[in-house]
């Protein structure tokens, strides 16, 4: 009777379980995945959650973010699961400023950036002399004449001259670009085809650098370098070969691209030309990052194709057109900024206005009227205070807009009285992390130390003013490489173990943010990217180390694993 009693109470504690866990809820049933992403430490530069461990995409949009186990019911037959192995996956880079066409055309140049003195760079030429035909054109980019680490002689503020360069190649054009891409390097055939002579007069904006004969150098500084004839005296190529070249340069910089862990580039000025192939390339998905594109064609042209070319979140968000570019000076290296005072290493110039204060209003009030962002590339205090004025006359004279979110390229050297001003206006500081460590070593020789601490890379100033302050690399000026952008932005170290006015550092969440929300905030695309949450785009990155808890020295030997764009592999490291 007992066992009876037992058999019957143990009978009926299994059915009432069972009824009890017929009524538990239970996880609703889900679409299998297109892919998920497993095993990682994800940060999504959100608030909530801040850290997760999967990720679940289908098509091109993220579904879920959570642990292993809420991810895994995702997974399906079909479903291609990416097992991060415990590594860093966070939102994809956006490069906020960047040249995407020179970036590919770099790699068919000679490579000049890993020169350490002009004798190095005579010896590439040389080569590069001995194996063209005569009469062919020689291209270079790269050099920058404060990182040799000895000084040419002879030499016209602190630039080589033409003699030396003209010797190793007598029989070729030549033509070397300044890593600022404010200033180029002649031979003395490339400036005769071109006309150029002692009896040349500067251009506006620009400067035809002599020696104390009156005689050309080689060294042209901003528009100057305009008046070189490229290509003069060489076949002209046919239609064919040129459309190969010029589709070949943008797959060339998509890879390059995509190898550095970039889902998303903003480009700094293109023309409608340009635009057209890269649309006809996107329709047929041949270079897989997203582009942001700043028009460039001039007043003329813009006033009558603006309207025509605006497009937003095209194929899939992988194209977007709806900003303006325009450079009202040069380059601090070239000595091409446009300065309040005097350069503290040649008291007679003030730099370059390359482009008058006229045209830009024009540009503003087209930008106005087309819907477009105003994007502006301005590094010294003048050509920032300038911009800022447009920019502020612009706002009052169409009060009923706003949000405009136009944007100061650069914004690297400021007076402390116009550092409010960009959170006031409610302008975008699009600045480049990896400009403070390049550029410091000569900083203080072009401002003076009273400048330089004032207004040099004030990331935190103009935070603190409420603007929003985005990163990248101005590439090719700069590699495109967002993690040495991200060291420089966390550390502001020099080579020498220095560090260039530390109170202005980013924390590590600032510095990636830096490279995803505001870069997406920039672009009014904070809603589709620039984090890693539900319904965003499915773009990301897995890297090999974590560069939010490393030491801080270890953050440049992180790779890029995988970058993953709209739920695609685009690059994979072997």
């Amino acid at each position: 009777m007992l066992r009876e009693r037992s058999a019957l109470f143990l009978t009926l504690s299994v059915a009432a379980l069972t009824a009890v866990a017929s009524c538990a809820p239970q996880p609703a049933a889900v679409q299998p995945a297109t892919l998920v992403l497993t095993n990682g430490k994800v940060v999504t530069v959100e608030a909530s959650p801040a850290e997760a461990r999967a990720i679940a995409v289908a098509g091109d949009r993220i579904v879920a973010v959570g642990s292993d186990d809420e991810i895994k019911r995702y997974v399906g037959t079909g479903t291609q699961v990416i097992d991060a192995g415990g590594q860093l996956v966070i939102p994809g880079f956006i490069e906020s400023h960047g040249h995407f066409t020179s970036v590919g055309e770099a790699q068919l140049v000679l490579k000049l950036a890993t020169a350490r003195t002009w004798d190095d760079i005579l010896a590439m030429v040389e080569n590069a002399a001995k194996a063209a035909k005569p009469g062919q054109w020689i291209y270079g980019r790269g050099w920058h004449q404060e990182k040799w680490t000895t000084a040419p002689s002879p030499s016209v503020e602190g630039f080589p001259t033409e003699a030396s360069l003209s010797r190793v190649s007598p029989a070729n054009p030549v033509l070397l670009t300044h890593a600022s891409g404010h200033a180029s390097f002649a031979n003395a055939l490339a400036m005769k085809l071109s006309g150029i002579t002692r009896t040349t007069k500067n251009p506006d904006g620009g400067e035809i650098l002599k020696d104390a004969k009156g005689n050309p150098t080689g060294l042209l500084r901003e528009t100057a370098a305009r008046l070189i004839k490229r290509g003069l005296g060489e076949p002209a190529p046919t239609d064919d070969e040129r459309r190969a070249r010029e589709r070949r340069v943008l797959e060339l910089a998509a890879q390059e691209a995509l190898s550095k862990g970039i889902t998303s580039l903003q480009d700094a000025g293109s023309s409608f030309e340009t635009i057209d192939r890269m649309k006809a390339m996107v329709d047929e998905d041949k270079l897989g990052v997203r582009l942001w594109i700043m028009v460039r064609a001039g007043v003329e042209q813009e006033s009558q194709k603006l309207a025509q070319y605006r497009m937003v979140d095209y194929a899939g968000g992988h194209l977007t057109v709806r900003a303006i570019k325009r450079s009202i000076d040069g380059a601090l290296g070239s000595r091409g900024a446009w300065l309040l005072e005097p350069y503290a290493d040649k008291p007679d110039s003030t730099g370059l206005n390359t482009t008058s204060v006229d045209d830009i209003r024009a540009t503003a009030k087209l930008a106005m009227q087309h819907g477009y962002q105003l994007c502006v590339h301005a590094i010294g205090d003048r050509a920032n205070r300038e911009t800022l004025n447009i920019f502020e006359e612009a706002f009052k004279a169409d009060p009923g807009k706003k949000d405009l979110r136009w944007r100061v390229e650069h914004a690297q050297h400021l007076h402390p009285t116009d550092i409010p001003r960009f959170g006031a206006l409610g302008v975008i500081a699009s600045m480049e992390g990896v400009h403070c460590t390049s550029d410091a070593p000569y900083v203080l020789a072009r401002l003076g130390p009273k400048r330089a601490e004032e207004g040099a890379y004030v990331w935190q100033k103009l935070m603190k003013s409420g603007a929003v302050v985005t990163n990248g690399t101005d590439a090719p000026v700069e590699d495109v490489d967002p993690i040495a952008s991200y060291y420089a932005t966390v550390s502001r170290k020099l080579k020498d173990g220095s560090v260039f006015y530390p109170d202005q550092r980013m924390s590590r969440m600032e510095a990636l943010r830096s490279y995803t929300m505001n870069g997406a905030f920039a672009a009014f695309e904070e809603g589709s990217k620039g984090s890693l949450k539900t319904g965003k785009y499915a773009d990301m990155v897995v890297l090999s180390k974590d560069i939010m808890t490393i030491p801080e020295d270890d953050i440049p030997s992180a790779q890029v694993l995988y970058t993953i764009v709209g739920g695609k592999v685009r690059y994979k490291r072997l």
